[in-house]
């Protein structure tokens, strides 16, 4: 197989290569059955950042899924860096990179047979953000929906594994999707109330007081411990609770996080006008600039740029 001009390059089980030459076989387990992990990070202005933080989670999904993948947090994050700089060249003009670890269990072991390549699959991957599309969303705000389907509940599978087996999401959004297709899924805990999103975390905010639902029942995100910290910094209280849709309507202000939007304001739930219905209030100001000056970017402005 060539290799193509300006080719992203990918790291697969010990080897960088051309995008184009990372294979894996069909009987992998995580293609099986979605059996494995994964974390994702981003750069801000062609540097990464929080990049401990997310191999650190990593981590700890790989423990609890019993997965040991023969390298240490210090190698899976030198690798990471190595394969950020080794396509840092290739963005464009106020562009940035989803930089991620995708783990499987490795190869189905078929009876009788000895397997192609025993032990983990490992991929380290650089993707470009969705910037051009999710640009309305910082300039509207974005409208929360939140679909039948209920997230997976922790009796069942712990949200805090950020495992391979997305459908329970996947399938969330595309019913909300199917009502709306620029809206956002927010999916109810089998409580009734709020959960998380495909890859975001849910925040709202009540007489000056940030709320956001309980670890037991979300995966927590990296955004979203830093929303929470940027906030306390700035004196404003934070309190990790049941919020039902009533709190959500009500609510002056809410916000999702996630790795790729950082802080994106809400400003619809269910068609319920959040607050005054501006973008921007002052509580998901506040921590949007915190949030900014710590990465030493205006990620704002920096997808506002790709509106048409």
């Amino acid at each position: 197989m060539s290799e193509r001009p300006n080719e992203r390059t990918v790291y697969l089980n010990g080897e960088f290569m051309p995008e184009s030459r990372a294979l894996i076989p069909y009987r992998d387990r995580g293609f099986y059955f979605g059996d494995g992990c994964f974390d994702i990070t981003r750069s801000f202005n062609g540097r990464l950042f929080f990049l401990e933080e997310h191999v650190e989670r990593l981590y700890r999904s790989l423990k609890y899924l019993r997965i040991d993948i023969g390298l240490s947090p210090e190698e899976m994050s030198r690798i990471t860096e190595e394969v950020f700089e080794r396509n840092k060249s290739l963005l464009g003009p106020n562009e940035d990179y989803w930089v991620g670890q995708r783990i499987s269990r490795g190869p189905f072991e078929v009876a009788g047979e000895e397997p192609e390549r025993p032990g983990a699959t490992v991929v380290v991957e650089c993707l470009p953000l969705p910037l051009k599309s999710r640009a309305p969303m910082f300039r509207d705000g974005a409208k929360a929906v939140t679909p039948s389907i209920r997230r997976t509940p922790p009796e069942v599978l712990s949200p805090r594994v950020k495992t391979l087996n997305y459908l329970n999401l996947i399938v969330a959004d595309q019913e909300v999707h199917a009502r709306d297709p620029d809206a956002w899924a927010i999916l109810l805990d089998i409580n009734g109330n709020l959960c998380e999103g495909l890859g975001s975390n849910i925040f709202v905010v009540k007489d000056g007081v940030l709320m956001t639902p309980s670890e037991r029942y979300v995966l927590p995100g990296v955004s979203r411990q830093k929303a929470m910290d940027f906030a306390r910094s700035a004196g404003v209280p934070v309190a990790e609770c049941d919020i039902d849709l009533y709190d959500a309507y009500a609510a002056d202000e809410a916000f999702i996080t996630s790795t790729s939007l950082c802080v994106c304001p809400i400003t619809e739930f269910n068609g319920v006008k959040i607050g005054d219905g501006r973008p921007f209030g002052p509580v998901t100001q506040a921590i949007v600039d915190a949030y900014a000056a710590h990465v030493d970017c205006d990620f704002v402005g920096q997808y506002r740029a790709h509106l048409e």
